[in-house]
């Protein structure tokens, strides 16, 4: 009941800031230059078809009247047309959008993959030649641009060796982790380096408690103290870190999508934002907000399952 309770007052809590985000997200794409008419009619349109077509999509209306049409159209699934295409952008939005989340899951998959080993490696020889080597290696991603680290792999294993595709997208599950390896892998640099530093700490600090020590004390041998007591008391920070660093790999989305050529909403809004496609850029704005707060909604309702505690505060 308590959880269910903490779940409520979390979604509750999260309804107003969408709200606000369509109102900021709605009054940005206001400010923009240029005229959407303008824009889709053309350089030699006459003022009188800018005006006809700015009364049919009632852009001479009151900026609140303007704001009801579009959270009804939003309601009723209809998100405009895209200028550049001339198709609905719910036509477009769900292809893109698969690549998108399949390009941030597998990087965050791969971050998990090479950090939890490196980070109990690193706690389990604090302070001797492996925690050394692995707080060295750990220190490049964070001090190289994610676009440098992607052309770097391109060079090395898409040209140089042919082990990987250039770009694209591949064909079935088998053919989309070929292909988004290396854009999933440049993607998961930064929040590797950064989720291997924290976890080991964290292991550290857990390996030192009282409770940890009654667990050894109790006879339990070292796999079971450190699977069972240690690993899991210090995955609770690093689940408010995953949060975190997925919000941002949706953004990061962008420079990647755009280096290794991948048909996802990262290169897709930088294309709109080049063509004025405003209904697109629009869209594609609102998406990656929502897909932020969602994010973190999940990362709150997570928490409590692993920490009674917080659902009872």
């Amino acid at each position: 009941m308590a959880l269910l309770t903490y779940a409520t007052k979390r979604v509750g809590q999260t309804l107003p800031v969408a709200l606000f985000v369509t109102v900021l997200i709605f009054l940005l794409i206001k400010l923009l230059p240029g005229d959407p008419a303008s824009t889709i009619l053309g350089d030699r349109a006459s003022d009188a078809a800018v005006r006809a077509l700015h009364q049919q999509w009632g852009l001479d209306r009151p900026l609140w009247q303007q704001y009801t049409t579009y959270m009804h159209n939003l309601a009723t699934g209809n998100l405009g047309q895209s200028l550049r295409y001339r198709t609905p952008v719910v036509d477009l939005l769900p292809r893109r959008m698969g690549v998108t989340l399949f390009l941030v899951i597998y990087s965050m998959l791969l971050s998990v993959m090479i950090a939890v080993p490196l980070a109990i490696i690193a706690a389990a020889n604090r302070d001797r030649w492996p925690d050394q080597l692995v707080r060295g290696l750990i220190t490049l991603p964070l001090a190289s641009p994610p676009f440098w680290i992607g052309i770097l792999l391109l060079i090395v294993f898409a040209l140089r060796l042919r082990w990987f595709p250039a770009a694209g997208y591949g064909e079935g599950f088998v053919g989309h982790l070929r292909y988004l390896f290396l854009p999933a892998l440049t993607l998961s640099n930064a929040f590797t380096a950064v989720l291997t530093r924290n976890l080991r700490s964290s292991l550290i600090d857990v390996q030192q408690t009282t409770f940890v020590d009654f667990a050894r004390a109790k006879g339990l041998t070292y796999r079971d103290v450190q699977v069972r007591h240690v690993l899991r008391a210090a995955l609770l920070p690093i689940v408010t870190l995953i949060g975190v660093r997925l919000s941002y790999a949706i953004g990061g989305s962008v420079i990647i999508e755009t280096v290794f050529a991948l048909p996802g909403l990262g290169s897709w809004m930088v294309d709109s934002i080049m063509a004025r496609d405003y209904m697109v850029v629009q869209t594609l704005t609102l998406t990656f907000a929502i897909g932020a707060m969602l994010i973190n909604l999940a990362t709150d309702l997570v928490y409590p399952l692993l920490d009674p505690r917080v659902r009872m505060g």
